[in-house]
C-alpha cells in the first residue's frame, strides 16, 4: 500500500484503498491536486498546468458554450468538478457538460457530486498534455463505468480531439458527436487555429462557422 506522507505527485496509478485515497486527497498538501480512483488504484495530478493545456481548455469551453448559445441548446458546464461513487471510483475531468433536457439533472452545491444520488454528465473532456496515454487508456475505462454518453480527449501536442461514444460499459471511436451534433469537426479546426490566432479572432471565426452550419 502507499505511504501517506506528503510528497510530490507522481502522475501515475498507485495501489490504494478507498480510505487511503480519501486521506490523501484531504491532506492540505494536495489541495490543488486532481484525484482519480478506479479498480483499487488512485491517480493524483497537479492542478497547475502549462500554457498550451490552458489555451486548449479555454478554447474547448468557449466553443461548446458559443455553439449551444447560437443553436439554442440548453447547456450546463462544470469545470474541474469531482464525480464520486463512494468506495468505488472518482473522476475529476477538465470539463463536464449536461446538455438539452438533461440540464435539469446538473448537480448543485459545494460538495463533491455523489453518483449514488446524482446523474452523470452527458459529455466529459480531458485535456491531455503529458497524460495522453492514460487519458486514452485507464481513464477512458473509468468514464465507461461512470456511464457518460461521450468522452473527448484533447491531444495538446498534436492539436486534435479524440472522441469516444460510450454505451453498455464500452466505448468506440467517433468522428461525429451525437451529444452536440455538428460541433466536433469545427472544434478540431479551432484547436489548430488557436496556435495562430488570438481569442477574439478565434471566436469570430467560430461564430461564422456555427452560423453557416
Amino acid at each position: 500500500m502507499i505511504q501517506l506522507q506528503p510528497k510530490p505527485l507522481t502522475d501515475t496509478w498507485v495501489n490504494a484503498t478507498w480510505e487511503e485515497y480519501l486521506r490523501f486527497t484531504e491532506d492540505p498538501t494536495h489541495c490543488k491536486a486532481k484525484g482519480y480512483y478506479f479498480n483499487g488504484q488512485m491517480w493524483m495530478e497537479a492542478m497547475g498546468v502549462g500554457a498550451d493545456h490552458a489555451v486548449n481548455n479555454s478554447v474547448i469551453h468557449v466553443a461548446i458554450t458559443l455553439f449551444c448559445a447560437l443553436k439554442g441548446i440548453p447547456l450546463k458546464a462544470l469545470i474541474n468538478c469531482s464525480y464520486r461513487k463512494s468506495g468505488i471510483r472518482e473522476a475529476q475531468p477538465d470539463g463536464s457538460y449536461f446538455v438539452g433536457d438533461r440540464v435539469s439533472l446538473a448537480p448543485q452545491g459545494s460538495a463533491i457530486v455523489d453518483l449514488d444520488q446524482a446523474a452523470p454528465p452527458d459529455l466529459v473532456i480531458e485535456v491531455a498534455d503529458s497524460s495522453l496515454n492514460d487519458d486514452l487508456g485507464k481513464k477512458r475505462l473509468l468514464y465507461e463505468e461512470l456511464n457518460v454518453a461521450e468522452y473527448w480527449v484533447v491531444d495538446v501536442e498534436n492539436a486534435q480531439i479524440i472522441a469516444f461514444a460510450i454505451a453498455d460499459n464500452g466505448s468506440r471511436r467517433i468522428h461525429e458527436s451525437q451529444v452536440l451534433v455538428g460541433l466536433l469537426e469545427v472544434m478540431q479546426e479551432a484547436i489548430a487555429l488557436s496556435r495562430q490566432r488570438d481569442d477574439s479572432q478565434l471566436v469570430a471565426w467560430m461564430m461564422t462557422k456555427f452560423q453557416e452550419s
